[in-house]
């Protein structure tokens, strides 16, 4: 892939054109419901566990910025480099204390979003899953100005051997694309937008080894998350009654244990910023 290293008025405008694709995204998601123990304009129980539906939209509107800058840093070095993953770094973590002043809550979307908006300004004609690629690349890189001391993610991921925020990138992100495909399907089938975006978080949250999941409920708690959600996809996902009602039932079941799974749903975020990308089938309206 090539870049356009310019920083022309017209360049700028793409760059901010992916940050509002890629705060969309996330905004979709937020708006999405019912989605199990994850806020959602219903708003159930979502202050026990992050900040209010509220304040979660003020501040994914706040990485608006950041998610330029990446673009831009994407666009002008063009390629997948050292270089390039340090800035991001930089820009990421100023970034997320700036969505902190107006919230906080979005640490795994922005790492996720951050990556795919960089590599998606490298080629404007590049597919979801070429940006996905290029993401992956991306973050093969290490970020030399990361702090020294672990995340809470990462030691979770040590702990457990989970692959966390950092390997699913370094895969490809291979639960976004899985994503991808549950969308592709069930919009195939008729199901509405909404119906097809809850299928395919139920699709990410049945397989992925969420570190928060892990951290909060452990190896055995998040089995029994990704079990629930394979239930749900096992009777003929959301757009059937069973399936519907199989949802209600994991969401009841999750807010009374106090189980989020918080991945899943940034991972979801970073799908929907894939699908929304010209080269795809365009977004239906929910």
């Amino acid at each position: 892939m090539t870049g356009n290293r310019g920083g022309t008025a017209s360049s700028r405008r793409e760059d901010e054109k992916l940050a509002q694709a890629a705060v969309a995204a996330l905004t979709g998601q937020l708006a999405l419901a019912p989605k199990p123990a994850l806020p959602d304009p219903r708003d159930l129980g979502a202050r026990a566990l992050w900040p209010d539906h509220g304040s979660l939209l003020w501040s994914a509107k706040a990485l608006a910025p950041g998610l330029a800058a990446m673009a831009a840093a994407g666009r002008r070095t063009g390629a997948p480099s050292s270089v390039l993953r340090a800035e991001l770094g930089a820009i990421g973590r100023s970034t997320e204390h700036s969505a902190g002043l107006a919230g906080g809550g979005h640490r795994g979307a922005l790492w996720a979003l951050g990556l795919l908006v960089a590599a998606a300004a490298f080629d404007p004609r590049a597919g979801g899953r070429d940006v996905a690629a290029a993401a992956k690349k991306i973050a093969a890189f290490t970020d030399k100005g990361a702090p020294r001391r672990p995340s809470r993610g990462s030691s979770v991921s040590a702990k457990y051997g989970a692959a966390g925020a950092r390997g699913e990138a370094r895969a490809g992100f291979p639960h976004i694309r899985r994503a991808l495909d549950a969308l592709d399907r069930s919009r195939s089938t008729g199901a509405t937008e909404t119906q097809a975006r809850l299928d395919a978080l139920l699709t990410v949250m049945s397989t992925l080894q969420d570190t928060e999941l892990l951290h909060t409920a452990g190896p055995s708690g998040l089995r029994h998350v990704q079990a629930g959600a394979r239930g749900v996809l096992d009777t003929g996902g959301t757009a059937t009654e069973a399936g519907a009602e199989a949802l209600r039932a994991l969401d009841a079941d999750l807010h009374a244990r106090a189980w989020s799974p918080r991945g899943s749903a940034g991972l979801l975020a970073g799908a929907l910023f894939l699908d929304s990308l010209p080269v795809n089938t365009p977004v239906r309206p929910v």
